[in-house]
Protein backbone atom coordinates (compact mmCIF):
# COMPACT_ATOMS: atom_id res chain seq x y z
CA UNK A 1 0.00 0.00 0.00
CA UNK A 2 0.87 3.48 -0.82
CA UNK A 3 2.09 5.55 2.18
CA UNK A 4 0.80 9.14 3.03
CA UNK A 5 2.68 11.91 1.29
CA UNK A 6 3.83 14.77 3.08
CA UNK A 7 1.41 17.13 1.51
CA UNK A 8 -1.70 14.61 2.35
CA UNK A 9 -0.62 14.15 5.78
CA UNK A 10 -1.13 18.27 6.70
CA UNK A 11 -4.09 18.05 5.15
CA UNK A 12 -5.65 15.71 7.98
CA UNK A 13 -6.89 15.88 11.29
CA UNK A 14 -3.69 15.87 14.31
CA UNK A 15 -4.88 12.98 15.40
CA UNK A 16 -5.22 10.76 12.02
CA UNK A 17 -2.12 12.24 10.94
CA UNK A 18 -0.06 10.51 13.21
CA UNK A 19 -1.25 7.12 11.91
CA UNK A 20 0.03 4.79 9.26
CA UNK A 21 -2.15 2.37 6.84
CA UNK A 22 -2.57 -0.77 8.61
CA UNK A 23 -0.76 -3.57 7.73
CA UNK A 24 -1.33 -6.80 9.01
CA UNK A 25 1.95 -8.55 7.86
CA UNK A 26 -0.09 -11.27 5.67
CA UNK A 27 2.24 -13.17 3.62
CA UNK A 28 1.11 -16.42 0.76
CA UNK A 29 2.19 -19.29 2.78
CA UNK A 30 0.67 -22.89 3.13
CA UNK A 31 -0.05 -22.31 6.68
CA UNK A 32 -1.74 -19.49 8.47
CA UNK A 33 -1.43 -19.34 11.93
CA UNK A 34 -1.08 -15.23 12.66
CA UNK A 35 -4.85 -14.06 12.58
CA UNK A 36 -6.55 -16.61 15.44
CA UNK A 37 -9.30 -18.23 13.02
CA UNK A 38 -10.42 -21.39 12.77
CA UNK A 39 -8.84 -23.27 10.86
CA UNK A 40 -11.76 -26.46 10.99
CA UNK A 41 -13.74 -23.68 8.96
CA UNK A 42 -17.46 -24.17 8.93
CA UNK A 43 -19.03 -27.35 9.61
CA UNK A 44 -20.01 -29.62 6.46
CA UNK A 45 -23.65 -30.08 7.85
CA UNK A 46 -24.16 -26.61 8.32
CA UNK A 47 -22.15 -25.21 5.28
CA UNK A 48 -25.30 -25.69 2.60
CA UNK A 49 -27.57 -24.56 5.22
CA UNK A 50 -25.69 -21.12 5.60
CA UNK A 51 -25.11 -21.27 1.62
CA UNK A 52 -29.11 -21.09 1.23
CA UNK A 53 -29.04 -18.87 3.80
CA UNK A 54 -26.74 -15.72 2.21
CA UNK A 55 -28.16 -16.73 -1.76
CA UNK A 56 -31.59 -16.11 -0.15
CA UNK A 57 -30.35 -13.03 0.64
CA UNK A 58 -32.65 -9.87 -0.38
CA UNK A 59 -29.02 -8.31 -2.61
CA UNK A 60 -31.18 -5.86 -3.81
CA UNK A 61 -32.21 -4.36 -0.97
CA UNK A 62 -30.81 -2.42 1.80
CA UNK A 63 -29.79 -4.86 5.00
CA UNK A 64 -32.16 -4.27 8.29
CA UNK A 65 -30.92 -1.36 10.19
CA UNK A 66 -30.22 -3.15 13.66
CA UNK A 67 -30.77 -6.70 12.30
CA UNK A 68 -33.88 -7.80 13.50
CA UNK A 69 -34.13 -11.22 13.22
CA UNK A 70 -30.23 -12.14 14.14
CA UNK A 71 -30.49 -9.57 16.99
CA UNK A 72 -33.99 -11.22 18.13
CA UNK A 73 -32.10 -14.91 18.01
CA UNK A 74 -28.64 -13.38 19.95
CA UNK A 75 -31.38 -11.71 22.33
CA UNK A 76 -32.59 -15.37 23.32
CA UNK A 77 -29.20 -17.32 23.43
CA UNK A 78 -27.84 -15.05 25.98
CA UNK A 79 -31.19 -14.45 27.74
CA UNK A 80 -31.21 -10.32 27.38
CA UNK A 81 -33.88 -8.40 25.79
CA UNK A 82 -33.30 -7.22 21.84
CA UNK A 83 -32.77 -3.80 22.98
CA UNK A 84 -29.71 -4.64 24.92
CA UNK A 85 -27.86 -6.19 21.95
CA UNK A 86 -26.33 -4.44 18.78
CA UNK A 87 -24.70 -5.68 15.65
CA UNK A 88 -21.48 -4.59 13.85
CA UNK A 89 -19.44 -5.25 11.17
CA UNK A 90 -16.86 -7.25 13.19
CA UNK A 91 -16.05 -6.49 16.72
CA UNK A 92 -13.93 -4.10 15.09
CA UNK A 93 -16.41 -1.26 13.93
CA UNK A 94 -18.24 -2.04 17.25
CA UNK A 95 -15.22 -1.10 19.28
CA UNK A 96 -14.66 2.20 17.37
CA UNK A 97 -18.50 2.91 17.81
CA UNK A 98 -17.69 3.25 21.64
CA UNK A 99 -15.07 5.23 21.36
CA UNK A 100 -16.79 7.55 19.12
CA UNK A 101 -20.17 7.38 21.66
CA UNK A 102 -17.93 7.76 24.99
CA UNK A 103 -14.35 8.92 23.73
CA UNK A 104 -12.93 12.19 23.24
CA UNK A 105 -11.04 14.99 24.72
CA UNK A 106 -11.57 14.72 28.72
CA UNK A 107 -12.97 10.82 28.51
CA UNK A 108 -10.45 9.10 30.05
CA UNK A 109 -9.30 5.08 28.43
CA UNK A 110 -8.04 2.78 31.22
CA UNK A 111 -6.51 -0.13 29.57
CA UNK A 112 -4.85 -2.88 30.67
CA UNK A 113 -1.06 -3.90 27.97
CA UNK A 114 0.15 -5.80 26.90
CA UNK A 115 -3.32 -6.09 24.78
CA UNK A 116 -5.08 -5.60 21.66
CA UNK A 117 -3.44 -2.75 20.32
CA UNK A 118 -6.89 -1.40 18.26
CA UNK A 119 -8.11 0.10 21.87
CA UNK A 120 -5.28 2.53 21.57
CA UNK A 121 -5.25 3.06 18.08
CA UNK A 122 -9.21 4.17 17.91
CA UNK A 123 -8.36 5.95 21.17
CA UNK A 124 -6.01 8.33 19.41
CA UNK A 125 -8.41 8.43 16.52
CA UNK A 126 -10.96 10.48 18.58
CA UNK A 127 -8.20 11.96 20.72
CA UNK A 128 -9.50 9.88 24.18
CA UNK A 129 -6.49 10.70 27.00
CA UNK A 130 -5.21 6.58 27.72
CA UNK A 131 -4.32 5.62 31.14
CA UNK A 132 -2.41 2.40 30.53
CA UNK A 133 -2.12 0.08 33.66
CA UNK A 134 0.57 -2.65 32.46
CA UNK A 135 0.18 -5.97 33.61
CA UNK A 136 2.43 -7.55 35.92
CA UNK A 137 4.56 -10.74 36.54
CA UNK A 138 3.34 -14.16 33.71
CA UNK A 139 0.69 -10.79 32.42
CA UNK A 140 -1.23 -11.09 35.46
CA UNK A 141 -3.37 -7.82 35.68
CA UNK A 142 -3.01 -5.43 38.67
CA UNK A 143 -6.76 -5.05 39.41
CA UNK A 144 -6.01 -2.95 42.45
CA UNK A 145 -4.60 -0.48 40.09
CA UNK A 146 -6.89 -0.54 37.64
CA UNK A 147 -9.84 -0.03 39.67
CA UNK A 148 -7.76 2.97 41.39
CA UNK A 149 -7.70 4.53 38.16
CA UNK A 150 -11.20 3.47 36.94
CA UNK A 151 -12.61 5.86 39.39
CA UNK A 152 -11.83 8.75 36.97
CA UNK A 153 -12.23 7.03 33.88
CA UNK A 154 -15.16 7.38 30.59
CA UNK A 155 -13.99 4.08 29.53
CA UNK A 156 -12.29 1.03 31.26
CA UNK A 157 -11.56 -1.84 28.40
CA UNK A 158 -10.37 -5.52 29.08
CA UNK A 159 -10.12 -8.65 27.03
CA UNK A 160 -11.08 -11.63 28.37
CA UNK A 161 -8.99 -14.11 27.94
CA UNK A 162 -6.40 -11.24 26.52
CA UNK A 163 -5.33 -10.97 23.24
CA UNK A 164 -2.09 -11.89 22.47
CA UNK A 165 -1.60 -13.64 26.28
CA UNK A 166 -4.44 -15.77 26.62
CA UNK A 167 -5.53 -14.97 30.36
CA UNK A 168 -8.97 -14.82 31.95
CA UNK A 169 -9.44 -11.37 33.38
CA UNK A 170 -10.80 -11.94 37.00
CA UNK A 171 -14.32 -12.17 37.09
CA UNK A 172 -14.30 -10.40 40.82
CA UNK A 173 -12.22 -7.76 38.73
CA UNK A 174 -14.56 -7.46 36.45
CA UNK A 175 -16.90 -6.40 39.34
CA UNK A 176 -14.98 -4.42 40.96
CA UNK A 177 -14.12 -1.94 38.04
CA UNK A 178 -17.89 -1.86 37.40
CA UNK A 179 -18.38 -0.93 40.85
CA UNK A 180 -15.50 1.94 40.41
CA UNK A 181 -16.03 3.34 37.21
CA UNK A 182 -18.12 6.17 37.00
CA UNK A 183 -18.75 5.43 33.15
CA UNK A 184 -18.83 1.97 30.79
CA UNK A 185 -16.68 -1.16 31.51
CA UNK A 186 -16.47 -3.04 28.15
CA UNK A 187 -15.20 -6.92 28.79
CA UNK A 188 -13.81 -7.92 25.02
CA UNK A 189 -14.92 -11.74 25.10
CA UNK A 190 -13.91 -12.63 21.49
CA UNK A 191 -12.33 -15.66 22.49
CA UNK A 192 -14.42 -17.22 25.30
CA UNK A 193 -16.17 -20.40 23.05
CA UNK A 194 -12.45 -21.70 23.78
CA UNK A 195 -12.60 -21.35 27.60
CA UNK A 196 -13.69 -23.42 30.16
CA UNK A 197 -17.39 -23.33 30.85
CA UNK A 198 -18.70 -20.40 33.16
CA UNK A 199 -16.16 -18.28 32.21
CA UNK A 200 -18.14 -15.39 30.66
CA UNK A 201 -19.53 -12.14 32.20
CA UNK A 202 -22.82 -12.33 30.32
CA UNK A 203 -24.92 -13.08 33.49
CA UNK A 204 -23.26 -10.13 35.40
CA UNK A 205 -24.85 -7.60 33.13
CA UNK A 206 -27.97 -7.88 35.12
CA UNK A 207 -26.64 -6.12 38.21
CA UNK A 208 -24.37 -3.72 36.39
CA UNK A 209 -26.02 -0.96 34.01
CA UNK A 210 -22.69 0.45 32.98
CA UNK A 211 -21.34 -3.20 31.81
CA UNK A 212 -21.14 -4.34 28.19
CA UNK A 213 -19.79 -6.94 26.42
CA UNK A 214 -18.32 -7.80 23.23
CA UNK A 215 -18.62 -11.35 21.24
CA UNK A 216 -17.63 -12.30 17.21
CA UNK A 217 -18.70 -14.66 15.06
CA UNK A 218 -15.15 -14.69 13.44
CA UNK A 219 -13.19 -16.92 15.91
CA UNK A 220 -14.85 -20.14 17.31
CA UNK A 221 -17.84 -19.24 14.85
CA UNK A 222 -15.55 -19.53 11.31
CA UNK A 223 -16.89 -16.11 9.70
CA UNK A 224 -14.21 -13.70 9.88
CA UNK A 225 -15.15 -12.94 6.41
CA UNK A 226 -18.19 -12.30 6.96
CA UNK A 227 -17.47 -9.64 9.71
CA UNK A 228 -20.11 -10.08 12.54
CA UNK A 229 -20.06 -8.95 15.79
CA UNK A 230 -22.45 -7.93 18.47
CA UNK A 231 -21.87 -6.23 21.97
CA UNK A 232 -24.32 -6.91 24.64
CA UNK A 233 -25.05 -3.84 27.17
CA UNK A 234 -28.41 -2.14 29.12
CA UNK A 235 -30.52 -0.69 26.34
CA UNK A 236 -29.37 2.89 26.58
CA UNK A 237 -25.57 1.87 26.06
CA UNK A 238 -27.05 0.27 23.24
CA UNK A 239 -28.70 3.35 22.46
CA UNK A 240 -25.98 5.34 22.56
CA UNK A 241 -23.73 3.02 20.17
CA UNK A 242 -26.81 2.74 17.34
CA UNK A 243 -26.57 6.71 17.53
CA UNK A 244 -22.79 7.02 16.34
CA UNK A 245 -22.97 3.64 14.15
CA UNK A 246 -23.01 3.66 10.27
CA UNK A 247 -26.02 3.26 8.53
CA UNK A 248 -26.24 -0.15 6.81
CA UNK A 249 -22.72 -1.48 8.15
CA UNK A 250 -23.71 -5.64 8.08
CA UNK A 251 -24.97 -6.21 4.75
CA UNK A 252 -27.91 -9.01 4.54
CA UNK A 253 -25.36 -11.60 3.45
CA UNK A 254 -23.87 -11.56 6.50
CA UNK A 255 -26.73 -10.97 8.77
CA UNK A 256 -28.38 -14.49 7.04
CA UNK A 257 -24.81 -16.08 7.42
CA UNK A 258 -24.42 -15.42 11.19
CA UNK A 259 -28.27 -16.09 11.74
CA UNK A 260 -27.29 -19.83 10.16
CA UNK A 261 -24.25 -20.05 12.58
CA UNK A 262 -26.08 -18.93 15.57
CA UNK A 263 -29.12 -21.17 14.64
CA UNK A 264 -27.08 -24.05 14.59
CA UNK A 265 -24.34 -23.26 16.65
CA UNK A 266 -24.16 -26.54 18.23
CA UNK A 267 -22.82 -27.92 14.97
CA UNK A 268 -19.92 -25.20 15.56
CA UNK A 269 -18.73 -27.59 19.35
CA UNK A 270 -16.45 -30.53 17.87
CA UNK A 271 -14.21 -27.91 15.88
CA UNK A 272 -13.99 -25.51 18.91
CA UNK A 273 -13.43 -28.99 21.44
CA UNK A 274 -11.09 -29.89 18.89
CA UNK A 275 -9.05 -26.79 19.13
CA UNK A 276 -9.20 -26.95 22.97
CA UNK A 277 -7.35 -30.22 22.61
CA UNK A 278 -4.92 -28.85 20.02
CA UNK A 279 -4.35 -25.97 22.40
CA UNK A 280 -3.10 -28.55 25.06
CA UNK A 281 -1.30 -30.58 23.05
CA UNK A 282 0.58 -27.44 21.18
CA UNK A 283 1.38 -25.88 24.76
CA UNK A 284 2.72 -29.17 25.90
CA UNK A 285 4.76 -29.43 22.68
CA UNK A 286 6.29 -25.89 22.95
CA UNK A 287 7.16 -26.74 26.18
CA UNK A 288 8.89 -29.46 25.42
CA UNK A 289 11.31 -27.03 23.61
CA UNK A 290 12.11 -25.23 27.21
CA UNK A 291 15.58 -26.58 26.70
CA UNK A 292 16.21 -24.67 23.32
CA UNK A 293 14.80 -21.50 25.50
CA UNK A 294 11.14 -21.83 24.95
CA UNK A 295 8.68 -20.47 27.11
CA UNK A 296 4.87 -20.44 26.87
CA UNK A 297 2.38 -19.41 29.13
CA UNK A 298 -1.29 -21.12 29.81
CA UNK A 299 -4.32 -20.13 27.71
CA UNK A 300 -7.89 -19.83 27.61
CA UNK A 301 -8.06 -18.62 24.00
CA UNK A 302 -7.34 -20.34 20.61
CA UNK A 303 -3.99 -19.46 20.54
CA UNK A 304 -0.95 -19.61 22.51
CA UNK A 305 1.73 -17.32 23.65
CA UNK A 306 5.60 -18.26 23.10
CA UNK A 307 9.11 -16.31 24.07
CA UNK A 308 11.52 -17.40 21.71
CA UNK A 309 15.41 -16.76 21.96
CA UNK A 310 15.81 -14.26 18.57
CA UNK A 311 12.08 -14.44 18.03
CA UNK A 312 12.05 -11.80 15.25
CA UNK A 313 14.40 -14.60 12.90
CA UNK A 314 12.36 -16.97 13.77
CA UNK A 315 9.07 -16.11 13.04
CA UNK A 316 10.89 -14.47 9.77
CA UNK A 317 12.54 -18.59 9.01
CA UNK A 318 8.91 -19.99 10.26
CA UNK A 319 7.59 -18.02 7.09
CA UNK A 320 10.50 -17.81 4.72
CA UNK A 321 11.59 -21.55 5.15
CA UNK A 322 8.61 -23.29 6.32
CA UNK A 323 5.53 -21.52 4.71
CA UNK A 324 4.11 -21.10 8.41
CA UNK A 325 3.04 -17.69 9.41
CA UNK A 326 2.48 -16.36 12.63
CA UNK A 327 2.20 -13.46 14.61
CA UNK A 328 5.27 -11.31 15.79
CA UNK A 329 4.97 -9.57 18.59
CA UNK A 330 8.91 -9.61 19.62
CA UNK A 331 9.17 -5.57 19.55
CA UNK A 332 5.67 -4.82 21.71
CA UNK A 333 6.19 -3.32 25.21
CA UNK A 334 5.90 -6.34 27.53
CA UNK A 335 5.98 -8.88 25.24
CA UNK A 336 9.29 -8.73 24.02
CA UNK A 337 10.56 -12.05 22.03
CA UNK A 338 7.07 -13.28 21.68
CA UNK A 339 5.02 -14.99 19.14
CA UNK A 340 1.65 -15.58 19.35
CA UNK A 341 0.52 -19.09 17.82
CA UNK A 342 -3.15 -20.13 16.53
CA UNK A 343 -4.26 -23.22 17.73
CA UNK A 344 -4.58 -25.13 13.88
CA UNK A 345 -5.95 -28.71 12.95
CA UNK A 346 -3.17 -31.64 14.59
CA UNK A 347 -1.46 -31.17 11.22
CA UNK A 348 -0.89 -27.83 11.63
CA UNK A 349 0.52 -28.26 15.09
CA UNK A 350 2.80 -30.81 14.05
CA UNK A 351 4.40 -28.41 11.11
CA UNK A 352 4.99 -25.99 13.66
CA UNK A 353 6.36 -27.74 16.26
CA UNK A 354 8.76 -29.52 13.87
CA UNK A 355 9.69 -26.13 12.43
CA UNK A 356 10.55 -24.32 15.70
CA UNK A 357 12.29 -27.51 16.70
CA UNK A 358 14.94 -27.15 13.67
CA UNK A 359 15.26 -23.85 13.89
CA UNK A 360 16.22 -23.72 17.45
CA UNK A 361 18.42 -26.51 17.03
CA UNK A 362 19.80 -24.57 14.39
CA UNK A 363 19.61 -26.80 11.66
Amino acid sequence: MAGITPEVRALMRPSAAALEPYDPAFSPVDVILSANENNYGIPSEVAPILAEAVAGAAWNRYPAPLGGRLRARLAAWHGVAPEQVIIGNGGDELLFNLFLAFGGAGHTLVSCPPTFSVYDLYASMVETPVAEVFRGRDFAPNVDALAEAARTATLVVVTSPNNPTGDLFPREGVRRLCEACPGIVLVDEAYIEFSDPGSSVDDLLGEYENLAVLHTFSKAFALAGARVGYVLAGAPVVAALAAVRQPYSVSAPDQAAALAAVTHREAFRPAIEAIRLGRGRLSAMLGGLAPLGVRVWPSQANFVCARVPHAHDVWRRLRDEHSILVRDFSSTPGLEGCLRITVGTPGEIDLVAAALDTILKGE
